[in-house]
């Protein structure tokens, strides 16, 4: 438990890092926007390629997606219940998709990963990474393509189907770089070890330069203005609430072993992705509102995971 709460509170401190480089001014826009731009075209599609290659053997890879089914249908299900959700409480155009995502999609690797390897160990690290696989593929797909939609300019282009945008917002530079991990690992080639140095030094400076990015949308945001409102406390719900009781549900439809169905949990139930104020920045969308989530969530994870061990463990 200790453990965990630490991870989160790096995390926090490198948030307020940037914070107060803005503050004296050694950050600014033009920094988030390179560091942005960094991390969406650069550094995390070499994460995507770094994790898939190096946290699994082939075999470990085909016997895992047994288990696939669960994960894969409880993101499903929440993302159809963000949809109702967001219809009924009317959540405004310009952060629908943006809303919907941050609903559905759980921060599975940068706080996901180390904390259920916290509780658990390193046996839980293949479970951690199964329930990964289906979050990402949701998010760089389905996902990038609702946030983009928020964007007026995006939104209102789209009223008669344009097939080439659609595929150049869905092969986002993260998802080929997944995508390429995959074939990779499946092929059984071993990734040259300098190509395997080249994606960690550069992968590694993700979280990093996410969270800079965080902390510099705070400061300019400003402090005051991360408010709680209804489209918030409804990501919250969909994050904390409807995800983690989706995945407890399927289990008495699809049973798995009990560590996995424990790790599922978990990672269903784990903050905003760190990237979503970087993405609906470089998309158009409500940055604002995606970085007041995004701190909502980690502040609330400290109550809430005390809670959710509790409940399950």
């Amino acid at each position: 438990m200790i453990a965990s709460y630490l991870n989160i509170l790096v995390i926090f401190a490198i948030i307020v890092l940037g914070y107060l480089l803005t503050w004296i001014k050694w950050f600014d826009n033009r920094v988030a926007d390179m560091f942005s731009k960094l991390v969406l075209n650069i550094t995390l599609p070499l994460s995507m390629f770094l994790n898939m290659t190096q946290r699994f053997s082939k075999a470990e890879f085909i016997e895992l997606f047994r288990g696939i089914l669960l994960p894969f249908l409880s993101i499903l299900i929440t993302f159809g219940i963000s949809f109702i959700y967001a219809k009924l409480t009317k959540v405004p155009l310009a952060r629908k998709g943006t809303f919907q995502v941050m609903f559905t999609a759980a921060n599975t690797i940068f706080m996901g990963l180390p904390i259920n390897m916290a509780i658990f160990g390193e046996k839980a690290i293949p479970y951690a990474l199964l329930y990964y696989i289906c979050n990402t593929s949701f998010f760089f797909t389905i996902g990038i393509v609702l946030i983009a939609r928020d964007n007026p300019e995006t939104r209102h282009s789209q009223t008669h189907f344009d097939a080439r945008k659609f595929m150049k917002q869905l092969l986002s530079p993260a998802l080929l770089g997944f995508i390429i991990g995959i074939l990779w690992l499946l092929t059984g080639v071993p990734v040259p070890k300098p190509l395997v140095d080249f994606s960690d030094y550069l992968g590694g400076m993700t979280t990093a330069l996410s969270l800079f990015v965080i902390g510099i949308i705070i400061y300019q945001t400003g402090v005051k203005n991360i408010k709680m409102n209804k489209d918030v406390a409804g990501v919250l719900l969909g994050r904390y609430v409807v995800s983690p009781l989706i995945v407890y549900f399927l289990s008495f439809i699809i049973p798995i072993p009990d560590l996995m169905l424990k790790v599922f949990i978990l990672q269903s139930a784990m903050p905003v992705q760190n990237s979503m104020p970087i993405l609906a920045r470089g998309y158009g969308a409500d940055e604002k509102f995606a970085t007041s989530c995004l701190t909502y969530s980690i502040f609330t994870y400290f109550i809430f995971i005390l809670i959710l061990l509790g409940i399950f463990f």
